[in-house]
């Protein structure tokens, strides 16, 4: 199968060297997202819950530049420096999944690029 480069300028340019997403046949595997704004490649200011808004806001407009949307993410990585924002993570991705809900990680980790609190990756497939 062909892979396919999946880019959009609704989403932060890949600040390493990874593309935004990877489309081979009707999987997508979307790069982590941090919270950058994508017009300005900075960190977007405000507290935890904004910062995870667009975390999910950069993962949706990849998700659409492949043809999907974030109902077609069958597994989701999250990414934290504190785990004790678990809850807010689980609020805040109700808004913005609905059930079926995929498979999920959520991993403490030590830092993370532009010591942002978060950071998620997805395995999409379209057509499900």
């Amino acid at each position: 199968m062909q892979r396919e480069i999946i880019h959009t300028t609704k989403a932060p340019e890949a600040i390493g060297t990874y593309s935004q997403a990877v489309k081979v046949g009707d999987v997508v595997y979307l790069s982590g997202q941090i919270p950058l704004v994508p017009e300005t490649m900075t960190v977007i200011e405000g507290d935890f819950s904004i910062q995870v808004r667009r975390v999910f806001d950069n993962l949706s407009a990849v998700a659409e530049a492949a043809g999907g949307s974030l109902q077609d993410v069958v597994k989701l990585n999250i990414f934290l420096t504190d785990l004790s924002y678990f809850g807010t993570v689980n609020e805040i991705m109700a808004e913005y999944f609905q059930q079926p809900y995929p498979a999920r990680a959520a991993i403490g980790v030590a830092s993370l690029p532009k010591d942002v609190p978060v950071e998620m990756d997805a395995i999409m497939q379209l057509g499900a």
